[in-house]
């Protein structure tokens, strides 16, 4: 899903003007012509990224329609535009919350700057958004938003299975996500906002999982100091999810199946059982098929269990979703460190959607993590990935040497260390010919981007453009009408 700009501007001059300079910066462009056709818009949930506003409109101007859209709660990163480039003007259109602002007639890489600035800004207010909502139990499933038609698939039926209370099973890789998704079917549900109560199964004691889960009364065994609920208590009238669901003792996979069936349990040492009333989700990286076949998980529980199953796809099945990823963790990651990173390079992103990922979600995220806290400049490049690096094809980093020893008490030489030998890639040539998303750009783009580092370099020479690139004026006057930078050789240099 590509990013989409809504313009809103009463003159069709410079509507056409500036829906064709987005479409020119690789956006999709939306258009209104007042006030009130925008907030129609942005209301019907259109997908909208930007809004490029006219502050000056007749019927409902720019300042109104910021005032609409925070009254109806639309946080849409607004950039005005005024022909009025006064204080005053500016100062307004920022209190009435606009990120940023362009005086018309805008130049195309202001324009631009702008637009990738309020972006930036947006990705990391919905990561803290997203954050919030997961605190809450209001994750929903347009915090999941895929470019995947797997991942899609996998959404579509968890966004069915949400509607009822029926037993969810989820299956998967380490790393792909399930408690996402598991809250994602809570907060879209009955029980949103309820308690959502996450149990790893694996990481239990095996004398403490049927405390654990039931709880357990004072004095019931050694070290029983104090009453205990146990997690289908702290549950009820919510979402429990059991994780590593295979790992559970065979004992304790009894007392489960009979919690679910009587919706009941027994703690430990109490007198009498205590009704609960949970929805149930549970995950596993393991087939529970192939754990009933060995004798290791029942049956019957495994039909109980098994009643809407799911499986999510790896990370590596789901390519596409990697850039989006990198972004969010990216941002999210950069305001916690207190960093100035802002973006990734197209070297860089490149090397992320290559690599296999066998952590999945979970490695790619601490691997962004770890860049971001050692980032020196606004940007991550390849050598914040140096273990990733070393194991894709044609990303050839320096890998630090271990840390000599000193001499042994026996006079003995320090081993010798393989030396490995370094190549840097220029990431300038690599940017030229990637896009953002590490995919290979076009021969039409990567045309448009040589004329136009041609005309900053020759200064807007014509003479010396055509003969430096080897074609005549009269063709290259044509391209740079095809370009949309026919309006004179200093702008188009610009």
């Amino acid at each position: 899903m590509s990013t989409t700009i809504l313009i809103v501007d009463d003159d069709p001059v410079q509507r056409r003007l500036a829906e064709a300079a987005v479409r020119r910066f690789g956006f999709e462009a939306l258009v209104a012509e007042n006030g009130a056709d925008a907030l129609a818009l942005l209301r019907a949930g259109e997908g909208i990224d930007v809004v490029l506003l006219d502050l000056v409109m007749p019927g409902l101007d720019g300042l109104g329609v910021l005032a609409e859209m925070r009254k109806g709660g639309l946080d849409t990163p607004v950039i005005v535009q005024t022909s009025n480039g006064s204080i005053d003007a500016v100062v307004n259109a920022m209190r009435a919350g606009a990120v940023d602002f362009v005086v018309k007639p805008a130049g195309a890489e202001r324009l631009q700057v702008s637009i990738r600035n309020a972006l930036k800004v947006d990705q990391l207010e919905e990561e803290v958004r997203r954050m919030r909502r997961r605190a809450s139990g209001a994750l929903t499933f347009k915090d999941l938003a895929s470019k995947s038609p797997d991942m899609d698939r996998v959404i579509r039926l968890a966004e069915r299975s949400a509607k009822s209370n029926i037993p969810v099973l989820i299956e998967g890789e380490s790393g792909v996500g399930k408690e996402v998704l598991a809250r994602a079917i809570q907060g879209s549900g009955e029980r949103r906002g309820k308690p959502f109560v996450t149990v790893n199964c694996g990481a239990i004691p095996e004398n403490l999982v049927e405390s654990t889960l039931f709880g357990h009364e004072k004095g019931a065994f050694t070290g029983a100091t104090e009453r205990h609920v146990g997690k289908f208590v702290e549950a009820s009238g919510g979402t429990l999810f059991l994780d590593e669901i295979g790992e559970l003792p065979l004992d304790a996979q009894v007392k489960l199946l009979r919690a679910l069936q009587e919706g009941e349990v027994d703690p430990v040492g109490g007198k009498r059982s205590v009704r609960v009333d949970i929805r149930l989700v549970s995950a596993t990286n393991r087939s529970l098929l192939d754990l009933v076949k060995q004798g290791r998980f029942r049956e019957d529980l495994y039909y109980r269990l098994n009643v809407f199953p799911m499986t999510l796809p790896p990370l590596r099945a789901r390519r596409e979703d990697i850039p989006d990823l990198v972004r969010s963790f990216c941002a999210r990651f950069a305001a916690e460190e207190g960093k100035r990173v802002r973006s990734v390079t197209p070297e860089a992103m490149a090397l992320l959607t290559r690599y296999g990922w066998p952590g999945n979600v979970r490695q790619l995220e601490n691997a962004l993590f770890r860049a971001v806290v050692l980032a020196d400049g606004d940007e991550l490049t390849v050598s914040e990935f140096p273990q990733i690096a070393a194991q894709v094809d044609g990303f050839d980093v320096r890998i630090p040497p271990a840390p000599s020893q000193p001499m042994l008490s026996t006079g003995a030489p320090e081993p010798v260390r393989e030396i490995v030998r370094v190549e840097v890639r220029d990431p300038h040539a690599m940017s030229l010919v990637v896009e953002d998303t590490g995919e290979m750009k076009t021969m039409e783009a990567l045309e448009a981007e040589i004329i136009r580092f041609a005309l900053q370099f020759y200064r807007g020479r014509m003479s010396e453009v055509s003969r430096r690139l080897g074609i005549g004026r009269s063709t290259l006057y044509r391209k740079l009408k095809d370009l949309g930078l026919d309006e004179g050789s200093e702008e188009a240099a610009a």
